[in-house]
């Protein structure tokens, strides 16, 4: 007689549909990789000069291989609001876990992400450029990544090179959380399993990662990155590193780098990781009520930064025009407790309080999953024992599965 099944431990019900638009992310990706690639052409042939365009119609009969290289040539050329715009569509951003995924133990890796800047780090023509997640420069340094600085230029010297990384002031160094290319070789159609291998593997072929010297001026550094097993999310939330930790980062290994909120890459906080789970106001205190930030549209609805957007309120003209206000303007609102609904694993907000704008520097609106996390936080949070329990219950799926095999391999 089989022993009775083990208990399974407790999963907290789920209030998002954040699992339904993963799996339509997932199949999306094929359908969408010729279509990324077309767009980085025209994005690049639109932005060159005349002079550079007519050079590509020349070599049009050249292979797809040798047309790569154009999109950070155009990229290199660009100045001003240009520039900050195209490399600000460039970064591929978490949304806010809402609930824990299913096969975590098996889709997923995990790895504590540093406080810092989030940048793309480019390096080409002998030259090496960090630019913020608003598109404005951080760094224009010399380094030791491939066309990195003047002594360090082999083979094309406009073969680029694009990291994806967080800037921690602490120890002035990048660390890199994902690669989008290497030496001209372009990685945003490779799974994110791959993209973390060639992080480490590409990293040792150079000294990037040795202490600063003349002609490199910040050490880069890969992130210990983990099988989301029972020991990989252990290492990951209490393990040690040499950075502050700013939450966990959960990306699916099957992702491809894409650009803008994706559900395929998660970042999950609590208080034992990060000093900020809970959103402060301006003035570095965490409001009685919760804030949200929200863009403003031509017609007067509020709305997220999500692809396509959340509309969470309006305002109307008059009000528009008394608080000298304009299209695309952030704003920050408050929102009461008693006005928050979650209808179908969404947030329904009945009235939104006008609190002011927030910082200059801020670029992007909240997303909708932003404000689903800072919601739960306040009432009911995913907690790490959640995403405990996560695991173990694909574990328990995983064994039982493995003894119907073995009773069906016996029966025969």
């Amino acid at each position: 007689m089989a022993p009775p099944p083990p208990h399974r431990p407790y999963k907290r019900p789920a209030i998002s549909d954040q699992q339904r638009r993963r799996d339509l992310a997932l199949q999306a990706q094929s359908a969408r990789r010729a279509d990324a690639q077309a767009r980085a052409r025209s994005l690049a042939n639109s932005l060159l000069s005349p002079s550079s365009a007519a050079a590509d119609t020349a070599v049009e009969g050249d292979s797809e291989r040798d047309h790569e290289p154009t999109v950070a040539e155009a990229a290199s050329k660009l100045r001003g609001s240009d520039a900050r715009r195209w490399f600000a569509r460039q970064i591929m951003l978490p949304e806010w876990m809402a609930d824990a995924p299913p096969h975590l133990a098996t889709d997923w890796h995990v790895f504590a992400r540093p406080a810092g800047k989030r940048c793309l780090v480019v390096s080409c023509n002998g030259i090496t450029i960090s630019r913020l997640r608003n598109g404005s420069i951080l760094h224009r340094f010399p380094s030791a990544l491939p066309n990195g600085s003047k002594r360090d230029i082999s083979g094309p010297a406009s073969s680029y090179s694009i990291l994806d990384c967080i800037f921690h002031e602490p120890d002035e160094t990048y660390y890199i959380i994902d690669m989008i290319c290497w030496r001209g070789y372009s990685l945003y159609d490779c799974t994110a399993e791959f993209r973390f291998f060639w992080v480490n593997s590409k990293l040792m072929e150079t000294t990037a990662g040795d202490p600063p010297s003349t002609y490199h001026r910040y050490r880069f550094s890969a992130v210990p990155i983990y099988e989301c097993t029972l020991q990989g999310l252990q290492a990951a939330y209490s393990g040690s590193t040499p950075y502050v930790k700013d939450g966990l980062l959960f990306y699916n290994k099957h992702a491809h780098y894409l650009a803008g909120i994706t559900p395929l890459a998660l970042v999950w906080k609590d208080e034992a990781c990060s000093q900020y789970v809970i959103d402060t106001d301006s003035k570095g205190q965490v409001p009685s009520e919760q804030h949200i930030v929200l863009d403003l549209q031509e017609d007067g609805k509020l709305t997220t930064s999500d692809d396509p957007p959340v509309v969470f309120g309006s305002l109307d003209n008059e009000f528009i025009q008394k608080s000298n206000l304009r299209p695309g303007n952030l704003l920050r609102f408050a929102v009461k407790d008693e006005r928050v609904k979650l209808v179908d694993g969404k947030m329904e907000i009945s009235e939104l309080q006008f609190v002011g704008k927030p910082n200059r520097a801020r670029a992007f609106a909240d997303s909708h999953s932003k404000a689903l996390f800072q919601y739960a936080a306040r009432h009911a949070p995913l907690r790490i024992e959640d995403l405990v329990a996560s695991i173990q219950s694909n574990n328990m799926e995983l064994e039982s599965t493995d003894v119907e095999m073995q009773d069906g391999d016996f029966s025969e």
